[in-house]
């Protein structure tokens, strides 16, 4: 028996789950690791032998916050959330409770090892329903006597079956029907032990004309050999507003893998921001399916990639509805011998007129030694639609660089300047100041700035 399959049988539940986790692992068993032969992966190979892989070893609850790690006591310092987890490898190590208000609102903030237990009825309901084990077929539906583009490869679902078969926890949240819950909730998750890896998972439902917001964040130090394999299921009823924020700032030397996916109904709305700054290997995959007729989905992105650091963020727009809406901007930053790429596709079905959408991608290099990828992709199958795509790189503003420089602005903190000007206009539609400021404060010791 392989590591893995001692990791599946060692995994409880109820019936449905372990089920699903069979059928899963066994997916992921004849599934090739994605390789530059496939499009959606051509830029990035991950090199990893799941016969060695480690499970992440079990933590035990504190008492209190002084006992978590340095990184995750700063942020909790600064953060503006109502109610959080704290998850060192597999466990729960640290909590807050709801405010009484919303629980008896019949909100739902846990784990979802716990939200298993308690709340198996909506878990059942909602689980694998939008990041499946299998790669969704997302083949536009085109007209009668066209071609449209391929399903995706099968191999494209390895990580995403993987983290379907073995994930140990996460956080779940549930918002019934009519209920906005103001502060914002969160997760904060990190590692602590080398070679090992941690697949976990984030299940978030709003209800109709419900809304929430949701920051995930993920942090560690230097960890060599190890892996960090992540599934986000995003459920926006009707009506509903969701405003999630995913912080990836692993230490050096691990490989993060996640597959993000938001799934909006009628005139709902999902609001996204994606931040990397941290691992070596890091592939983001966002994705919004816009259900309803008047949805909304607004995909936003920053990162900085520096010394080897690879980022791969791979996006998808697909209006499946007619009368929807969505906006992507993605802004990024590359140093020294960093790669960086980008793959987004806005889909348009048959029938979905009325469709307005955009993509944009910028990427501002920091040396000639760094690389960076763009592939904006659209396809299109209605006559009645307004969309765009484009995407930029290019070096440093000599001229702003020398104003700055004349000025007696040493060289750290006049490139900390141009890059935070750069990645303002993400910055500015972000309405929580704390992600802000530390996110500012990442990029100024990037740079050399702190």
């Amino acid at each position: 028996m392989t590591q893995l399959s001692e990791q599946l049988s060692q995994h409880g539940g109820p019936e449905w789950l372990t089920a699903k986790r069979k059928a899963s692992f066994d997916l992921f068993d004849t599934l090739e690791v994605p390789h530059s032969g496939v499009e959606a992966w051509k830029y990035t190979q991950v090199n990893v032998d799941f016969s060695k892989l480690n499970p992440h070893p079990k933590r035990e609850v504190v008492s209190d916050i002084s006992k978590l790690p340095e990184s995750v006591q700063k942020r909790l310092k600064g953060t503006d959330v109502g109610a959080f987890l704290v998850l060192d490898g597999p466990d729960v190590v640290y909590r807050t409770e709801l405010p009484a208000e919303l629980t008896a609102k019949g909100v739902i903030f846990t784990d979802l090892k716990t939200a298993v237990e308690q709340h198996a009825d909506k878990v059942q309901q909602y689980l694998y329903s939008v990041v499946p084990a299998e790669v969704p077929d997302d083949t536009t539906i085109a007209a009668p006597g066209t071609t449209p583009s391929k399903s995706p490869d099968p191999s494209e679902g390895k990580f995403s079956a993987l983290a379907a078969a073995l994930w140990t926890n996460g956080a779940f949240v549930y918002v019934p029907r009519g209920v906005d819950v103001e502060l914002p909730l969160g997760s904060f998750r990190v590692m602590s032990e080398a070679g090992t890896f941690t697949a976990t998972r984030t299940l978030v439902v709003t209800e109709e004309n419900a809304s929430v917001t949701f920051i995930d964040e993920q942090d560690s130090e230097e960890l060599p050999g190890t892996y960090a394999i992540g599934a986000v299921e995003l459920v926006v009823g009707d009506g509903a507003r969701l405003r999630y924020v995913s912080i990836q700032n692993w230490g050096k030397g691990v490989t993060h893998i996640q597959r993000q996916r938001g799934q909006v109904g009628k005139d709902a709305a999902l609001n996204s921001l994606v931040v990397t700054m941290g691992g070596t290997l890091s592939r983001t995959e966002m994705q919004s399916h816009l259900l309803g007729q008047g949805s909304n989905s607004e995909m936003l992105a920053l990162y900085f990639a520096n010394e080897d650091q690879h980022f791969d963020h791979y996006t998808l727009q697909h209006h499946a509805a007619a009368n929807a809406y969505s906006d992507l901007l993605y802004k990024g930053v590359g140093d020294d011998q960093s790669v960086g790429v980008f793959s987004g596709m806005i889909k348009v079905d048959l029938g979905a007129q009325k469709t307005d959408a955009y993509q944009k991608h910028r990427t501002l290099m920091l040396s000639s030694e760094a690389r960076n990828f763009s592939v904006p992709q659209l396809e299109i199958n209605a006559n009645d639609v307004r969309c765009s795509h484009g995407s930029t790189t290019g070096p440093v503003d000599e001229e702003q660089m020398f104003f700055l420089r004349s000025r007696g602005i040493r060289q750290e903190l006049a490139e900390k300047m141009l890059v935070t000007a750069f990645l303002e206009d993400v910055l500015t539609r972000v309405p929580l100041k704390s992600v802000v400021g530390y996110i500012e404060g990442i990029i100024a010791e990037k740079v050399g700035a702190a």
